[in-house]
């Protein structure tokens, strides 16, 4: 069964976005490697980061992080005993780093492994402080290093790592970062829009070869069934859509109820 919406998911931003995550870096992968040959290989890799600061997403993606727990109810004092101490409010557990581990497809040379083109699918950590700050430096590295970068915004909440004063208002946003480039492409992508196909830049001479977004988003949505695990009769997470989006989304049959 298909989403009701015609590109991104929003109802695909909360909790189950790590699931998606993964499974979307995997499908461009397979769309990749069905149509890239020799030199060229794709490999899926991981790299892990610290997020100082899970708490931002608690009930949105990391719902088994435990918020507090509320005390028992006082016993009543004893005749000759101490007055028994007041119960607190709450108690709060230690907010804990978590080792979030984020997929990136490569593009490389087999010839001698050099890396061509990333394929960077932005998690939440790359979007808010502290985590914001080394992806940045990250996408600094790779432009140094020669290597391309295709990055991938589906989530509407944080904030972007590529500013401009120019950039255009959108729920989502791709980019194209070209080696050697001083100039970045950009999709702006709105929640009503099908999502682009977008191209693959390769070595110089060869052509750029393509993704198409929104193939590999339908089949991921199709594949892992996830029709059966989101409620359309709830608003989508937050942020909050306009009155008006809202009202188009009950068109294709979400909140209908």
């Amino acid at each position: 069964m298909p989403s009701p919406f015609p590109g991104m998911d929003p109802y695909l931003e909360g909790h189950l976005w790590p699931d998606v995550h993964n499974s979307l870096a995997y499908l461009i992968k397979v769309q990749l490697v069905s149509r890239l040959v020799d030199p060229y290989i794709v490999h899926l890799n991981t790299y892990t980061v610290e997020d100082t600061s899970p708490e931002e997403d608690v009930g949105i993606m990391y719902p088994d992080v435990e918020v507090f727990r509320k005390p028992g109810v006082a016993k009543e004092p004893v005749a000759g005993y101490e007055p028994p101490i007041t119960p607190e409010t709450v108690t709060l557990p230690a907010i804990k780093n978590v080792a979030v581990r984020i997929p990136v497809v490569e593009v490389k040379d087999r010839k001698n492994n050099q890396l061509i083109t990333a394929i960077e699918i932005l998690s939440p950590v790359n979007k808010r402080r502290p985590g914001l700050a080394p992806y940045r430096e990250k996408r600094e590295r790779l432009h140094y290093a020669g290597v391309n970068l295709v990055e991938i915004d589906l989530l509407r909440r944080g904030e972007r790592p590529f500013g401009h004063p120019y950039l255009p208002q959108s729920h989502y946003l791709i980019c194209l970062l070209r080696a050697g480039i001083g100039k970045t492409q950009v999709w702006a992508v709105g929640v009503k829009e099908p999502l682009p196909v977008i191209p693959v830049p390769l070595k110089e001479p060869d052509k750029d070869s393509f993704l198409d977004l929104g193939r590999a988003f339908k089949d991921l949505y199709e594949q892992g069934a996830f029709e059966r695990s989101v409620d359309y009769e709830v608003p989508p997470p937050p942020p909050d859509f306009s009155r008006e989006e809202l009202e188009w989304m009950k068109g294709l049959g979400v909140m209908a109820g």
